[in-house]
C-alpha cells in the first residue's frame, strides 16, 4: 500500500560501518589462518625431517654395536646376541618404542618401560617383516590400528654365525605424539590471535565511526535538504578525502540553492513581464466600442501587438533555457575573421541596420560559432533598436583574450545602468515599453560565460556604447586585417 505524503519505508540494510568492520575481521582472521596454516606446515615438515634423522642415526648406533671399536672387536656368537645386545644398549628418545625380532616374531624388548609399546599393535611386527624383505634397511610408515608410526627396520646379521634366523631390529616413533609437541604452541597462537582478532575489531569500530561520522551527517543533511531549504551546510573538518567530499557537496549545495534562487526570480520576472501585455490587452479590449469600427481596428492592432511581444518573449524563454542545460556550448577551433565577416554579411539583412566591418583579429579561437553568431547578432539587432542603426562590428586581441565588439552611434548606456543592463528583463530607461523582450543582452551574458569570458559595455568615444564579448585564448596568433576604427565616427 502507498504510503502518503511521498514518505518512502526505509529498508533495513547493514550499515557500512558494521560491513567495514566484518571485513576488517575477516580479513585479520584469515590473515592469521593463513600464517597459522604455514607455520604448522613448516614446523611438521621439520618434525618429520628430524624424526627420519633421528632412526638414521640409531640405524648408524646398532651398525656401530655389531661391528664393535676398531680396537675392541665384539665376538657375537649369533644374530641373537647382537640384536638382543643392540635392544639393551640403545637409549630410545621420547615417544619411541624398539623391539628385536626373530623369525617374524617380537623377541626382545628393552628391560626399561618405553613410551611407545610397538607390541600393542598386532599388525605392526609382521608389517615391518614384510617391509625389510628385501634385507636392506628400511625406513616406514606404519598408519593402521587406530596408531601413525615412523619406523626403522634393519636385518643383523653376524658373520659366520651356525644360526641362519631372520633377525630384525625394529625402532618406531609414534608420530602423533611428536607433532603434539608443537600443539601447545600452537594453542598459545590461537589464544593469541583471538585477542588480536578482537582488538582489530574494536580499533576498526572505533576509526569506521569516527571516519564515517561525515558520512552520516551528509545524510542527515541530504534527508532534511528539500525544495523549500537548502540552507543545510556540512562542516568540514580535518583534510583527508572525506572533508573534500564535505565541501564538494557544500559547493553543489550552493549551486542548487542558487539555481532555486535563479528558477524562482525567473518564475516572478516571467509572470510581471506577461502580466503587463495581457493586462493592456483585455483592458483595451474591454473598453472597445464594437459597434466604432475605428475603434475596434485600432484594439485589434494594439491586441496583436502586444501578441507579438509575448510571442518574441517565449521564443526569447525558449532561447534562454537552452543555453542553461549541460553543454550550452561546444566550442572547437574557429578562424575568427572568416566567422567575424559572415556575421557581418548577417547583420547586413537585418531591417534598419547600416553596418560597417571594423578591424578583425586574424586568429583561431575556441569558440561555438553558432552560440557566438547568435550573440553577435543579437548586439546589431540591440544596436538597430536602441542606437538608431548605424554600428560596426569588429574583433581585437587583449590580455590573451579575444574581444568580439559591436559599436554603436546611439544615445548610449547610462552609467547607473552598466552593471544591470545584462540582467534578465532589462529594457534600460524605456522600462516595460521598450521595445524587446528585456532578454536579449542576458541570453548574450550568457553564452560569454559558457566560453569562459563576459560580456561588458562601455562609452565609446563621441558617442554611443561599445558592447564586448571578451572569450579567452589558449595560444592565439593574431594579426589585425585592415578595416575600420571602431572608436571613429
Amino acid at each position: 500500500m502507498a504510503r502518503r505524503g511521498g514518505e518512502h519505508r526505509r529498508v533495513p540494510v547493514v550499515s557500512v560501518r558494521v560491513r567495514l568492520v566484518a571485513v576488517i575481521t575477516l580479513a585479520a582472521v584469515l590473515g592469521l589462518t593463513a600464517v597459522a596454516a604455514a607455520v604448522y606446515i613448516v614446523e611438521r615438515s621439520a618434525t618429520l625431517a628430524e624424526v627420519d634423522e633421528r632412526l638414521r642415526a640409531n640405524l648408524d648406533s646398532a651398525r656401530f654395536i655389531v661391528a664393535g671399536a676398531d680396537d675392541a672387536p665384539q665376538a657375537w656368537g649369533s644374530s641373537r646376541d647382537a640384536v638382543a645386545d643392540i635392544v639393551s644398549r640403545m637409549s630410545p628418545d621420547d615417544n619411541t618404542g624398539v623391539v628385536g625380532v626373530i623369525d617374524g616374531s617380537a623377541a626382545y624388548v628393552p628391560g626399561v618401560p618405553l613410551d611407545v609399546d610397538l607390541r600393542s599393535a598386532p599388525g605392526f611386527v609382521p608389517f615391518a617383516v614384510e617391509a625389510a624383505a628385501s634385507g636392506e634397511p628400511v625406513l616406514g610408515t606404519y598408519a593402521e590400528e587406530g596408531v601413525e608410526w615412523r619406523f626403522l627396520a634393519t636385518p643383523v646379521d653376524v658373520a659366520g654365525a651356525p644360526e641362519r634366523d631372520r633377525v630384525l631390529f625394529v625402532m618406531a616413533y609414534d608420530v602423533d605424539a611428536e607433532l603434539a609437541e608443537i600443539n601447545g604452541p600452537g594453542r598459545v597462537f590461537i589464544v593469541a590471535s583471538i585477542v588480536v582478532v578482537a582488538l582489530i575489531a574494536g580499533v576498526a569500530t572505533i576509526v569506521a565511526g569516527r571516519l564515517l561520522r561525515p558520512l552520516r551527517r551528509m545524510r542527515e543533511t541530504a534527508e532534511r535538504v528539500s525544495g523549500q531549504s537548502l540552507s543545510e551546510r556540512l562542516p568540514v573538518e580535518g583534510r583527508d578525502d572525506v572533508s573534500e567530499l564535505s565541501a564538494t557537496m557544500n559547493a553543489m549545495l550552493d549551486r542548487l540553492d542558487g539555481a532555486l534562487d535563479s528558477q524562482r526570480q525567473l518564475l516572478s520576472d516571467v509572470g510581471h513581464e506577461l502580466k503587463t501585455p495581457l493586462t493592456i490587452a483585455r483592458g483595451h479590449l474591454e473598453l472597445m466600442d464594437p459597434e466604432d469600427p475605428g475603434d475596434v481596428r485600432e484594439t485589434q492592432a494594439l491586441a496583436v501587438d502586444e501578441l507579438d511581444r509575448m510571442s518574441r518573449l517565449v521564443q526569447d524563454l525558449s532561447s534562454s533555457a537552452s543555453l542553461h542545460g549541460p553543454a550550452p556550448v561546444r566550442p572547437a577551433p574557429t578562424d575568427a575573421a572568416d566567422l567575424l565577416a559572415q556575421i557581418v554579411r548577417k547583420a547586413e539583412a537585418i531591417d534598419g541596420a547600416d553596418v560597417a566591418a571594423g578591424p578583425i583579429a586574424d586568429v583561431v579561437a575556441p569558440l561555438d560559432a553558432a552560440r557566438v553568431t547568435q550573440a553577435m547578432l543579437q548586439l546589431s539587432q540591440n544596436a538597430v533598436t536602441h542606437g538608431g542603426g548605424r554600428f560596426v562590428v569588429g574583433s581585437n586581441i587583449d590580455a590573451g583574450a579575444l574581444l568580439l565588439w559591436v559599436r554603436d552611434y546611439g544615445p548610449g548606456v547610462p552609467e547607473a545602468e552598466k552593471l544591470t543592463v545584462f540582467d534578465r528583463f532589462q529594457r534600460g530607461s524605456g522600462g516595460s515599453r521598450a521595445p524587446g523582450s528585456g532578454l536579449g543582452l542576458n541570453i548574450v551574458q550568457v553564452i560569454a560565460r559558457a566560453h569562459g569570458g563576459s560580456a561588458t559595455v562601455a562609452d565609446a568615444p563621441g558617442g554611443g556604447a561599445i558592447f564586448t564579448i571578451a572569450v579567452p585564448l589558449d595560444e592565439p596568433k593574431e594579426g589585425i586585417l585592415d578595416g575600420i576604427d571602431p572608436h571613429r565616427r
